[in-house]
């Protein structure tokens, strides 16, 4: 009966890491503890810890490496195609801002209706962090500090579908797919508006006012959406600009 009692063990406590890394509490990229210390945990013995890992690997949910047992990139089976896709398509970006107008501000609705007292807390810790980067006018710092807000808001609305499309489209957004966020925090006058609007989104959050998130971050958007386009406007004169500056190397030079 022994192994019948292990299978059943190592189905459990795979189902339970399964749950974990459907809610969130397990992040893609993150290292469980050690396999000695994952057993004594579950107080099972390696073997059926082991098992119950090997079943997880199987269905792609986690990896072993040199460095232990992370959980897997699972996402990246549809995220990696979608980056080569969008990186060459210019209308990528605008249609990238509509979905996020579409998404943000039911997120935040719903994050403000279903925040744990923990997850609020997150929440709070990432308002002062952004302030504190905002007022070291530290542009790369605020930028982390933004993109994490946004995660602690798809997780707090406690929707899993909506966590794990916007965490890949937020880890794309991270390496600049999208756009260059510290080009975004460097423009003129708009860090002072990405943090007021980036306070009043979580702000409400922390409050309980679903409808008050839900108009901030939609508000939030169409501006980032807006100013967006004015960078790449100004981007495309200047390179007109160069470009008729240095139409000369390609004319024939007049003789005499």
């Amino acid at each position: 009966m022994e192994p019948v009692r292990n299978q059943k063990l190592a189905e459990s406590i795979a189902e339970h890491l399964e749950q974990l890394i459907l809610e969130g509490a397990l992040r893609p990229g993150e290292r469980l503890a050690s396999e000695r210390e994952l057993a004594e945990k579950f107080e099972v013995s390696r073997p059926c810890l082991r098992e119950a890992i090997e079943s997880l690997q199987k269905r792609g949910l986690l990896e072993t490496t040199r460095a232990g047992t992370i959980v897997a990139e699972f996402m990246a089976p549809l995220t990696e195609p979608l980056v080569a896709i969008l990186q060459s398509n210019e209308k990528a970006l605008l249609d990238y801002l509509e979905y996020r107008g579409l998404i943000e501000g039911e997120a935040a609705r719903l994050a403000a209706l279903r925040a744990t007292e923990h997850e609020i807390e997150a929440i709070r810790a990432c308002l002062e962090r952004m302030k504190a980067a905002h007022q070291l006018d530290d542009p790369t710092a605020e930028a982390g500090a933004d993109a994490d807000l946004h995660v602690l808001i798809y997780e707090a609305s406690h929707n899993i579908v909506l966590l794990h499309i916007m965490r890949a489209f937020s880890d794309m957004l991270r390496r600049g797919v999208f756009y260059n966020r510290n080009q975004l925090y460097a423009h003129k006058g708009f860090r002072d508006q990405l943090l007021a609007q980036h306070l009043a989104i979580g702000e409400a959050i922390v409050a309980r006012k679903p409808e008050e998130a839900a108009a901030a971050a939609s508000y939030h958007m169409r501006s980032t959406g807006e100013t967006l386009k004015k960078i790449r406007e100004d981007d495309a004169r200047v390179a007109r600009v160069l470009r008729r500056m240095g139409r000369g190397e390609l004319l024939a030079r007049q003789s005499g």
